[in-house]
């Protein structure tokens, strides 16, 4: 019986290692050419995502392009993400991909579909008074 229960325990710590390891080690992985959220503040009227409302640690890819807008950056844009290899990663990770569906739920008439879908999504937020054009850019290879 002991040794049943021991081959158990070190089933299950393993199994926790690997799950652990699914959940972390994804977001290191950087291949393929990095996508990224630009921002750029606009005049023209039009729907709107309310944008007062969002946190970096939910929307960190939006929150940093947004501030580097502000900031007065060119190109104003959010950290990289790679999409790592084959559609593995982002079933792990959260991805701007997963900020702009957010946006098309709160409001689908403020986010338009890129021709390279999903490259070229772009969405509209509005912050403090100011709208900005959001939208996912393919970068090649830097």
């Amino acid at each position: 019986m002991r040794r049943i229960t021991r081959n158990l325990v070190v089933f299950l710590l393993a199994l926790v290692v690997v799950l652990l390891a699914l959940g972390a080690l994804p977001s290191y992985i950087q291949t393929g050419d990095p996508y990224y959220v630009e921002a750029t503040a606009v005049e023209e009227p039009g729907p709107t995502v309310d944008a007062n409302n969002l946190t970096d640690r939910r929307f960190p890819y939006s929150v940093a392009a947004i501030e580097a807008a502000e900031a007065g950056e060119t190109p104003a844009r959010s950290e990289a993400y790679y999409t790592g290899p084959v559609g593995f990663k982002e079933a792990f990770t959260h991805t701007p991909f997963d900020e702009f569906g957010e946006f098309r739920t709160r409001n689908a008439t403020a986010v338009e579909r890129g021709a390279e879908s999903p490259v070229g999504d772009t969405a509209y937020v509005e912050l403090g008074g100011q709208r900005y054009r959001l939208e996912i850019v393919r970068v090649g290879a830097e």
